[in-house]
């Protein structure tokens, strides 16, 4: 049975935890209602399996690993339906991707949106990506580089970056 104390915990947590969830789901599904279901799948995942973070560092750390699953489990899944980046609705756009240079970094694979996303969004290190990715450190800093790469180029084509000589 949920007590009143754990509910006030969980909505403190959702509300401090909500948002960057969404983001991190809009990332790796490009879509608005896949992100939403996300957001929820993982607090039930939460409210199922009560964790005992030890400070709001874990508990960022979880809730982006726990997302990142969920939204590869979801790619994985034989009934998902593959969507071209036009038919994202306008709506994610203006509520998400406050900026181009995301608009622009949500058209690169998932591999190097999620170290870009990871790195310049939520601020961690290449050891802390690499410990949560899974991967070396010396992969994840290749992935930075080239989708930064991959993401000047695209900025140059759009005219936002002089492409000069």
């Amino acid at each position: 049975m949920i007590t009143t104390e754990i509910k006030q915990d969980l909505k403190i947590i959702y509300d401090r935890e909500c948002d960057r969830i969404y983001r991190i789901a809009m990332v790796y599904l490009r879509n608005v209602c896949d992100a939403e279901d996300a957001v929820q799948a993982v607090f039930v995942k939460l409210m199922e399996k009560p964790q005992c973070f030890e400070d709001e560092e874990h508990e960022k750390a979880w809730f982006i690993l726990v997302t990142k699953n969920y939204c590869r489990d979801i790619l994985r899944s034989s009934w998902r339906k593959r969507i071209d980046l036009g038919d994202i609705p306008e709506r994610a756009s203006e509520e998400v991707m406050e900026n181009d240079v995301l608009l622009h970094m949500m058209k690169l694979p998932v591999k190097y949106r999620e170290v870009l996303y990871l790195y310049y969004y939520e601020g961690y290190s290449v050891g802390e990506m690499s410990q949560m990715l899974d991967r070396k450190e010396s992969t994840i800093q290749t992935q930075l580089a080239t989708a930064r790469k991959k993401l000047k180029i695209e900025l140059e084509k759009e005219g936002f970056i002089y492409a000069g000589k």
